[in-house]
């Protein structure tokens, strides 16, 4: 299995499903599983429940999905903020896609309605770049940098860096 982690913006589903597309496996994304089990929106669950129930939600979603999936799996950009998840990536393939302020407020857009982004959404970037990149880095077993470049180029560069540990 190979998890996917960074930031909003990073790239971690356009990649996962393109790795997992290049790799003949399946793709599963934590996010996608949160909304599926709630039926409603990640946004929806932080506004009628709290973003601890968010969390607590999520955690559970990234331990059912890393116990039950054989693919690429892409989590939530801060699900590794919980010390249960991170010891469950220990041992397991985790790339995280590092992006830069800028590159991440293109990609996200200052329109966000992504429930972390309320206000001013490029110094909450820059707030959530600062606060996770270092637990981003200690929990990666590869990293590699997305900005400037197209999701093609991203998901050519996982396949070699874990080509060469392999």
């Amino acid at each position: 299995m190979i998890v996917l982690i960074g930031p909003m913006g990073a790239g971690k589903t356009t990649v996962g499903a393109l790795l997992a597309e290049q790799l003949g496996v399946t793709v599963r994304d934590t996010d996608q599983d949160v909304e599926a089990a709630e039926g409603r929106p990640i946004s929806e669950i932080f506004v009628d429940s709290g973003e601890d129930a968010f969390r607590d939600l999520e955690r559970e979603a990234v331990a059912t999905a890393l116990a039950t999936h054989d693919g690429v799996l892409s989590v939530g950009g801060g699900a590794v903020l919980d010390p249960t998840t991170r010891e469950l990536l220990a041992g397991h393939d985790v790339v995280f896609l590092r992006v830069g302020l800028s590159d991440a407020v293109k990609r996200v857009g200052l329109g966000s309605a992504r429930p972390l982004l309320l206000g001013n959404v490029r110094s909450r970037i820059k707030a959530l770049l600062d606060e996770r990149t270092p637990v981003y880095e200690s929990v990666a077993t590869v990293v590699v940098d997305t900005d400037g470049r197209s999701p093609a180029e991203v998901t050519a560069e996982v396949v070699a860096a874990l080509g060469a540990r392999a």
